[in-house]
This record gives structure tokens, C-alpha cells and sequence, in this order.
């Protein structure tokens, strides 16, 4: 990021912040999971006039890593109150403001958070084939100059090795922040059940909404509308859906490692059906 992009971004977050009272706090989140197509479904639904993206970027990271700067910095990347209440009058509706912030499934802490701090909020989980997700990650996560293993297949190796003790660490130090937790967790993020069954005791199935990814981008206009009808906000316009942060594969992975790595997700992407309502689309 360049110094004048930095300052500018500086500006707007002291702004917020002293503004924050005047702000509104988000209704929904997306909350993951990485590499699911969270940024494709944020930039579709930012194309609703009632539904109100963060002022500054898609993901503001308050539940994970920023939750030590407070509610008041974090209520700073909203909209104004003074500008959705205009919007209510023009369409006879509330808006909804949101944000997208990936690694909140994932983290411990992140779903206790959410539930103290915003009550009523509703969440929105994408989940794809896991091993795709894991070897998408992978690209993601070397391309950004966060993962040294450029061997897919050693990294998932290392992942044990790199995570023992993580969750303990961020547990017991909440202001802590794990390298390896956030950004070498190939396997352990796909296994989606158990980030789900964490969140669910605090929200309740009803306020989850799960997605396949492979329908979103298959039937696109039919999710869209089984997202609204979720956050009960209307159909106001037709959005452009594109595909947003695709990555190629630097290198093929071997069908053996594929086929490990599926028999190993078998029973997490089994423990789906009950939020997707039915097979998950890989396993069809």
C-alpha cells in the first residue's frame, strides 16, 4: 500500500471514529469461509441500495484481529445513520449495512464476539469442496508472500506442526494474532462442521444462512434471492454476478494426495447436509 493510499485511509478511519455514534452497525455478516467466493457474493449484494458495504474496504477484521481497538473504531467503517435513514424513506425499507470478513469463521474468539457485541446480527457462510478450497488457499496464501512451502503437498504436512497449540494461545491471549492460524490452516478451515457447530449456540441455525459456492456460481440470480429473503430485504434491481479473486494452481496437485484429502473431509462434508439441506454439491 502506498503512503498516499495509507493517509487517506488514516483520514477516514480518525473520521469514523469520531463519528461512530452517528454510524450504523452491520445487520449481516459474511463471515466465510476463505476462498469460498465471499468476495463475489459481497460485491453482488453491495449492488443492493439497501444493503450498505463498509466506507473504507470489504473486510474490517474486528472480530479476529483488530477486536483490542474497540466498538467505537469499529462502528467508524459504517455508513452514516443520516444517509440510510434516506434510503428507508426512498424505498420504504431499512437498509442493512455489512461487511465480509473471511477469517471470522475460523478464529475462536470471533463467534463469542460477534454475539456479544451485535445481537441481532445474521451470519452467511460459503463453503466449497474442501480440497479445493485447501489447494486454492494454498496459491492464495503463497501469491501474498505468507506461505514459504511452495510444495502444496509438504504444507499440508507442516499444518499440524504449524497449528499445535493455536487456538490454546489465542484463547488464553486474546490480543494475540497466530501467522500459521490465519493463513496456513489448508485442511483445518474446510472442515466446516466444526467451525458451524462452534457458532451455532450462539446464534442459532435459523440466523446461519450456508451456501454452496458451486451453486452460487451455477445459479447465481436463485441464491441471490435465497440470500434476500434470508436478511427480509426485497428485490431492488438486477445485479451483476462475476467471479472475483480467482487464483490458478502454480502447480497440478497428484490424484492420490486428492483422493487422502477427500477421504479425509468425508465426514465433516457429512455433517453439511443439515445446513445446506441437502449433499453438499461435491459429493454428489
Amino acid at each position: 500500500m502506498n503512503a498516499m493510499k495509507q493517509s487517506v485511509l488514516a483520514v477516514s478511519r480518525t473520521t469514523g471514529r469520531f463519528t461512530s455514534a452517528g454510524r450504523i452497525l452491520p445487520s449481516f455478516l459474511i463471515v466465510g469461509a476463505q476462498r469460498c467466493g465471499t468476495t463475489s457474493l459481497y460485491r453482488a449484494l453491495a449492488q443492493h441500495p439497501l444493503l450498505l458495504k463498509p466506507v473504507l474496504h470489504k473486510g474490517v477484521h474486528y472480530f479476529d484481529v483488530d477486536h483490542a481497538r474497540g466498538m467505537s473504531w469499529y462502528q467508524g467503517h459504517f455508513p452514516l445513520k443520516v444517509g440510510a435513514a434516506l434510503l428507508a424513506r426512498k424505498h420504504g425499507h431499512r437498509p442493512l449495512a455489512f461487511e465480509s470478513s473471511p477469517y471470522y469463521l475460523f478464529h475462536p474468539l470471533a463467534g463469542e464476539r460477534i454475539a456479544r457485541d451485535l445481537p441481532e446480527v445474521k451470519l452467511i457462510v460459503l463453503v466449497r469442496d474442501p480440497v479445493e478450497r485447501a489447494c486454492s488457499a494454498h496459491a492464495h496464501e503463497l501469491a501474498r508472500g505468507f506461505e514459504t512451502e511452495s510444495h502444496f503437498e509438504y504444507a499440508v504436512e507442516l499444518e499440524d506442526k504449524r497449528l499445535a497449540g493455536a487456538e490454546e494461545l489465542l484463547r488464553s491471549r486474546p490480543e494475540a494474532v497466530h501467522h500459521s492460524h490465519r493463513h496456513h490452516a489448508y485442511l483445518a478451515r474446510g472442515r466446516y462442521a466444526e467451525q458451524l457447530d462452534r457458532l451455532e449456540p450462539l446464534f442459532g441455525q435459523e440466523r446461519i444462512l450456508v451456501i454452496d459456492s458451486h451453486r452460487f456460481f451455477h445459479t447465481p440470480e436463485r441464491i441471490y434471492d435465497r440470500v434476500l429473503e434470508f436478511l427480509e430485504v426485497p428485490r431492488l434491481g438486477n445485479p451483476v454476478f462475476e467471479r472475483h479473486n480467482g487464483r490458478p494452481l502454480p502447480k497440478p496437485v497428484a490424484e492420490s494426495l486428492r483422493q487422502t484429502l477427500r477421504d479425509h473431509f468425508e465426514v465433516y462434508d457429512q455433517q453439511l447436509v443439515r445446513w445446506l439441506g441437502g449433499d453438499p454439491s461435491w459429493r454428489q
